[in-house]
């Protein structure tokens, strides 16, 4: 890298402001994966964190399952009596807005993701203050995203229209989230009422209803037979997020917008050092002519390259996770190591792409050039 430091020093002005637009082009695609990352656990950190492998919904409910689909108890209970599930049980999701009263006072309203299931299911919440949920109580376990709207164990929830009213007997101390609605947990009974906007007694047939039948499969397990005699559609739980409200569009926006950025990155890189090597024709047409190789004289415009892609894009994401830390708490932002190390990597790698392709006419200078054979 004799001569590539030397350039490097040389024409520092030059570089830095190369390094500069680097840094900047890290430093936004550092922020755009906090984003992704952000709306991601906003969108779907409730389903996400659900101890299941499938979801099983009715076959007709092709798009947006939670707010179609319909199983029915028999639909569990073949569920849970077929070869390879290990566990069957039903699982209520709808919205909700409700009025926070607290004593004699009436608070803020508050919008509610509501999760319903058997107070004895693995999928009840275990509290990290207060009680669990119990059957029939019509009390609820909030997450920390609710709780930090100001509702404490104790107030009750009334439901819009419905009137239902909702006790919060436990919080669980987790950010917990679906569609950008912080999650309560409560039976699937309370869950009926909700959902149906019913505060008084059900209907018979919506006593054994719910949204879809939570499952826990063991690998390889054959469902077809049970899917064809339920009429329901097993899906992998990571096939669910797309269920959730805004997700899909808003995770292929967002990879859109960073697929953009890369290809903006190598374009940028190939340019300013395409503009570079034209212009250090005679140098390099000099060192040919004096015996140094192409290959020598490549490699060392490689390693220029990537030097200055590696240190401008470690600053440049070092800025990023300044201001990223900073907007966590303000707006939907996480800070994930494997997408920020993925966001780095591939910045240096089409980057360097992008500059290959423009040293490559290296290759192409006549060392004869040095000798005023052109002139």
């Amino acid at each position: 890298m004799f001569l590539a430091l030397r350039d490097l020093r040389f024409a520092r002005g030059r570089f830095a402001l190369m390094g500069a637009v680097v840094a900047l082009i890290a430093v936004l695609g550092v922020l755009l994966s906090g984003l992704a990352s952000g709306l991601a656990d906003a969108g779907i950190s409730g389903l996400r964190a659900l101890p299941v492998t499938h979801m099983a919904f009715d076959e007709k409910a092709t798009s947006e399952q939670f707010s179609r689909s319909t199983v029915e108890e028999e639909d569990w209970r073949a569920w849970s009596a077929t070869p390879g599930v290990q566990r069957a049980e039903p699982f209520g999701n709808t919205l909700a807005n409700a009025q926070v009263t607290r004593g004699a006072e009436k608070g803020e309203q508050v919008n509610l993701a509501v999760f319903g299931m058997a107070p004895d299911s693995p999928l009840a919440p275990d509290p990290t203050e207060g009680e669990h949920l119990r059957e029939g109580s019509a009390g609820i376990v909030i997450t920390r995203e609710i709780a930090d709207l100001g509702v404490e164990i104790g107030d009750v929830l009334t439901a819009d229209k419905s009137e239902v009213r909702l006790k919060v007997v436990g919080l669980v101390d987790d950010t917990v989230s679906y569609g950008h609605i912080g999650v309560v947990y409560t039976d699937l009974d309370t869950w009926r009422h909700l959902h149906y906007g019913l505060p008084g007694d059900l209907p018979e047939a919506a006593l054994r209803q719910a949204t879809a039948v939570a499952l826990t499969l063991e690998d390889g397990a054959d469902t077809s037979a049970v899917q064809e005699a339920t009429a329901t559609r097993a899906d992998t739980k990571e096939t669910t997020y797309g269920a959730s409200p805004g997700y899909t569009a808003e995770s292929s926006t967002m990879a859109l917008i960073k697929g953009f950025l890369y290809a903006i990155s190598a374009l940028v890189v190939g340019a300013f050092f395409t503009v570079w090597t034209v212009q250090r024709k005679a140098e390099i047409a000099l060192l040919k002519a004096l015996g140094a190789p192409t290959g020598y004289i490549l490699r060392d415009a490689l390693a220029q390259v990537v030097a200055v892609l590696v240190g401008a894009t470690a600053l440049g994401t070092a800025v990023g996770l300044a201001l990223g830390s900073a907007m966590i708490g303000k707006a939907p932002f996480s800070l994930s190591a494997p997408a920020i190390a993925t966001s780095a990597g591939l910045l240096v790698g089409l980057g360097a792409v992008g500059a290959a392709v423009a040293v490559r006419r290296i290759t192409a200078v006549d060392p004869l050039t040095a000798l005023g054979a052109t002139r």
